[in-house]
Parts: C-alpha cells; sequence; structure tokens
C-alpha cells in the first residue's frame, strides 16, 4: 500500500522498530491511561529526534518531523499527541539556540539521557492571546517562586522535565513584566499533578493538570534572552511548528482510517481515490510550510500563512473521517470499537488553539492588508 508509504519510511529510518513495535500492541491497550508506548518511544530514542545531530540528537529536519507525525498518529493518537507536545517543547529549544547558547547544554542532557519534556508554554485561555505566559516568577535568593498551572498538560507522569513561559515583575518591562523560560524537574517540590482528563479518547497522552505551588528554580534552569524580541521570534517559531506537528498527527488518524477502507475495498475508485486526495493535499500544504522553516523564515506572514493551512487541514481531515466512517458501513462499527475512536480521536483537533471561531477575524483582516495579530 503506497498510503503511508513514505511517512513509515522516515519514522523507520529515525526510530527503527518502532511502527513494528506499536502495530504488535493491541490497539486498546495503546490508548489507555498507562499505555506502554511512550515508555517504548523513549527506549527507541524518540525523544533526542529534533535535537541537533552537533548536540547529541536525531537531527531529523521540520519536513521529516511531520512525516515520522503522520506515521505515528495512524498507529496510536495517543502517542502522537503526548510526542508532539514533547516535540513542541524540544523544537522550541532548537529555535532558542538560533540566537545564542541558551538551551544548547539542556539540549545536549536530553540527548544523553532520552528526557521526557512536558510544555507549560502558553494554552488557550478565554480572551487572553495564546502567546502570554500562563505562569508567573518572583524573584527571590538565588532563584525563581514559579506558581501558576497548566491544564492539560500532557506527559503529566512520564515527563522528566516540565518547561514553561514565565513572565516576571519588572515595572521596566512592557506590560510590567519580563518573559523568560523556566526549566523544572518533575520532581521539584511544589510541582503537583491533578486529574483532569476525564475521556478515554486520547487517555494515554497523559493530559491533566499540572500546578506548580511557590516551586523553586534555580537561576541557572531560568534564562532571558538578550532581547526580548527573540522571546517573540522564537515563541512565532516554536508555534508555527506545533500547528504543523498537531496537523500531521491528526491527518494520520484520519490516514487510519482511509487504510481501513482501502483494505476492506470499501466505496469504488472514485471515493477512495477522494480521500486520498484530500488527505495528500492537507499533507502537501504542511510540508511547504516545513520547507519554509528550513530555510529560516519565521515572521507573521508565514505564521497567518501556517494558519490558513491548519484550518483547511482541519476541514480536510473532518470530511475525510465522515466519508470513511460512512463507508467502512455499521458492521465495521459493530464489530470494533477502534472506528469510532479514530473518528472521535481526528476530530479533537478543532479543539487545539487557536480556535476558528477565535481567529477568523484576524485572518479576514490579514487578507484585507492589514498586519496578522494572533488572539
Amino acid at each position: 500500500m503506497n498510503l503511508l508509504k513514505e511517512e513509515r519510511r522516515t519514522l523507520e529510518e529515525f526510530l527503527p522498530t518502532l511502527d513494528a513495535k506499536l502495530l504488535a500492541i493491541p490497539f486498546k491497550e495503546l490508548e489507555r491511561a498507562g499505555n506502554p508506548a511512550i515508555a517504548l518511544y523513549r527506549e527507541l530514542k524518540g525523544p533526542a529526534l529534533l535535537i541537533p545531530t552537533e548536540l547529541g540528537g536525531g537531527g531529523a529536519t521540520a519536513l521529516q518531523a511531520l512525516r515520522i507525525q503522520r506515521a505515528i498518529g495512524s498507529r496510536s493518537p495517543s502517542l502522537a499527541i503526548a510526542v508532539t507536545m514533547h516535540n513542541f517543547s524540544v523544537a522550541t529549544l532548537v529555535e532558542y539556540s538560533l540566537y545564542g547558547d541558551y538551551t544548547k547544554e539542556f539540549m545536549q542532557s536530553v540527548s544523553a539521557d532520552q528526557l521526557l519534556v512536558a510544555s507549560g508554554f502558553g494554552e488557550g485561555r478565554t480572551g487572553t492571546s495564546i502567546l502570554v505566559p500562563a505562569m508567573r516568577a518572583d524573584k527571590v535568593d538565588n532563584g525563581y517562586l514559579v506558581n501558576g498551572s497548566k491544564k492539560p498538560c500532557s506527559l503529566t507522569y512520564s515527563m522528566h522535565l516540565l518547561t514553561a513561559s514565565v513572565g516576571v515583575k519588572d515595572e521596566t518591562a512592557r506590560g510590567g513584566y519580563k518573559r523568560g523560560v523556566a526549566i523544572i524537574p518533575a520532581d521539584a517540590k511544589g510541582l503537583e499533578r491533578r486529574p483532569f482528563w476525564g475521556n478515554e479518547v486520547l487517555a494515554g497522552a497523559e493530559s491533566d493538570e499540572l500546578l506548580l505551588n511557590d516551586v523553586f528554580v534555580p537561576v541557572e534552569l531560568l534564562f532571558f534572552p538578550a532581547t526580548q524580541s527573540t522571546i517573540d521570534v522564537v515563541k512565532l517559531g516554536g508555534f508555527i511548528r506545533l500547528e504543523m506537528l498537531i496537523c500531521a498527527s491528526y491527518i494520520g488518524m484520519a490516514s487510519a482510517l482511509v487504510e481501513r477502507v482501502l483494505h476492506e475495498k470499501r466505496g469504488g475508485a472514485s471515493e477512495q481515490s477522494m480521500l486520498g486526495i484530500e488527505l495528500e493535499a492537507a499533507m502537501a500544504a504542511l510540508e511547504a510550510v516545513a520547507y519554509s522553516m528550513m530555510t529560516g523564515v519565521r515572521n507573521d506572514d508565514m505564521l497567518a500563512r501556517c494558519l490558513f493551512v491548519r484550518f483547511s487541514a482541519q476541514q480536510a481531515i473532518e470530511r475525510v473521517s465522515a466519508q470513511s466512517v460512512e463507508l467502512l458501513g455499521g458492521m465495521s462499527f459493530i464489530r470494533s470499537s477502534e472506528v469510532s475512536y479514530l473518528y472521535s480521536a481526528s476530530r479533537a483537533l478543532a479543539f487545539h488553539p487557536p480556535s476558528r471561531h477565535s481567529i477568523v477575524s484576524s485572518l479576514a483582516a490579514y487578507l484585507g492588508g492589514d498586519a496578522f495579530r494572533m488572539i
């Protein structure tokens, strides 16, 4: 089968045997809380995938990372979501390394010990930009006390480290605080885990709540780039990477449904080809964004383009998933919960920030000639 051929070839190149090992584990086992997939990913050196080779990592490009995420999403939606958030954290730190030595030692440690990194960067909150830090840090002797929460936070229980954007009070800074990045060990005092994810779908991603109550972060584990404009550029680059990775993961889930349609020979050539047309066009658009990232483009025009692609992919996934389930038919639905699970999981892309409703005004204004503004 040529569907997913290039994606699975790329996965095998970087993480040999992962695809076969995921396939050998029952689907329900992969998707439950406490599943073996995250440990397997770490065992095969997945955490270092996006770290440059000179820092001990796998050196996967933005394009290769997309293909790997799609392949993983087709086997285990929960693992795809969990490692997307790890890769987002790592990719953001890679972005920082383009402007100085801020994160290079940290990335070497992640590579050497295959550490899993949870993301405590900004999330969607009503009326607030997703790029604004959700946590605050107060200066104390030899470090900072960090307070705040992240929910949902994938890898809640498997993480070794948490990276978080924080705001530190500074009356001379824009908005009254200076933005930095904290690196927090998973066993830090004051770091509490609370149940949050109540749905069986994607439960294996470990997306519960992390609550930080006066968590002490030493000076050396909270850094500020030389200029705050660097943070803006890095956050932009990191956010674009997140949008690409998360879309590829959900395209993988929809691809798993199409794979079942082809395997069971459901529908005719016209219907089957239309499923492929929708998915491959969405993936090609993502790959175009990845190519631009690889040439060093980091600007608001690129962010707007990325979001146009994200919502186009989201619509394609919705159509393909619904049509695939219809073609597979009622007996497929009755015999196994996998089809309904994949359908439900694939629709969750709509819940990742920014929501379509929150961003359409900015996208429309941008088309009309205004500068793009992230809400």
